[in-house]
């Protein structure tokens, strides 16, 4: 399963976050400075429960303002040809 995870931390400390975010996260697939509502993307990949524990890891930082998380799901919208 793979989500992404929206991070918004307290102003100037994205840096900050990354090197923590990127300590034996195995995890994480990719991390991304970002604009918009949030200030940094994560692209996580295991078992639901792996990435809500390592979402909860994540607000353990005390420089991470909020998270929010996009879990994908697979949806027959029947616009694929055969």
């Amino acid at each position: 399963m793979r989500s992404l995870c929206l991070i918004t931390v307290k102003p100037g400390k994205v840096d900050h976050v990354i090197a923590s975010l990127k300590k034996a996260r195995k995890l994480l697939r990719e991390v991304m400075v970002v604009t918009g509502r949030a200030d940094i993307v994560v692209v996580l990949q295991g078992t639901i429960d792996d990435i809500n524990n390592i979402v909860i890891d994540f607000k353990k930082i005390k420089e991470i303002v909020s998270t929010e998380t996009l879990i994908e799901v697979e949806v027959d919208m029947g616009w694929s040809k055969p």
